[in-house]
Order: C-alpha cells, then sequence, then structure tokens
C-alpha cells in the first residue's frame, strides 16, 4: 500500500505527526531523538525513512504502543483518516488495557486525601512551616 502523494517512503517524525500520536511535528522529533521510538527493533534517528510494513514502538508516558505501518503520509488529516494509517497489535492494545486497569485499581485502593485544606489546617501547616 502507498499513501495518496504516491510516496513510498516518509520520515518517521512527519509519519508520526500525520498519524497522530504527537500534536506537534517537534514533539514527534523530541521523542525519536530521546529513544522513545522504535522501528523494527531499532532505536532510530527522526530522518528514518518509513516503509509500509514496518513495526514502529511509541512509548508516550507510561504507554507503549506496537503498531504496524499501513499507510504512508505527510499530511495530517482528520482522526479518522489517521486510525487507517496503521494497524495496533493486540498484545499491545491488552498490555495497555491491563496497565490501565491496574493504575484504576490502585487509584480506587489508596485514594488521596481529601480536597483542600481549610482555613483551620492551612494555619497549622503555615505554623508548621515557620511563617
Amino acid at each position: 500500500m502507498s499513501d495518496p502523494q504516491g510516496t513510498s517512503r516518509v520520515r518517521i517524525d512527519k509519519w508520526l505527526w500525520a498519524a497522530r500520536f504527537f500534536k506537534t511535528r517537534a514533539l514527534a522529533t523530541e521523542a525519536v531523538e530521546g529513544g522513545k521510538v522504535h522501528v523494527n527493533g531499532e532505536r532510530v534517528k527522526p530522518s528514518r525513512q518509513l516503509r509500509c510494513g514496518d513495526e514502529v514502538s511509541v512509548q508516550k508516558g507510561l504507554y507503549t504502543f506496537v503498531i504496524e505501518v499501513l499507510v504512508l503520509s505527510v499530511q495530517r488529516g482528520p482522526a479518522e483518516r489517521a486510525r487507517g494509517l496503521f494497524l495496533e497489535r493486540e498484545s499491545s492494545i491488552a498490555a495497555r488495557q491491563a496497565l490501565q486497569d491496574a493504575r484504576r485499581l490502585q487509584a480506587v485502593a489508596d485514594p488521596l486525601p481529601g480536597g483542600r485544606p481549610d482555613k483551620r489546617a492551612r494555619r497549622q501547616w503555615q505554623r508548621l512551616k515557620g511563617r
């Protein structure tokens, strides 16, 4: 498969931006340079030429996306079209879902202390800090 523009290769940073993994090309470039993106298991540079069929691993925060490139594009379009540029592996989807579930359960088990301090608690805190 190829993209509508007829190119057979696209820079990885441009493709990640067009596939809506990152909001700007600068963020995509920064992620690639920072080692958050691997193509076919190798760390790459932002100028790496991506081809259809390449396996790309993208780490965003705690989540890792393992995808196969289906279509190349250098134009950022609607999210509907961006989802058609790649196919995410089932194992990647399952791992992300398991991590989300674990984090949700941890949040329920360890709730944060109740909201904002009231006037009395704030004054006690200021006394402790020596103000």
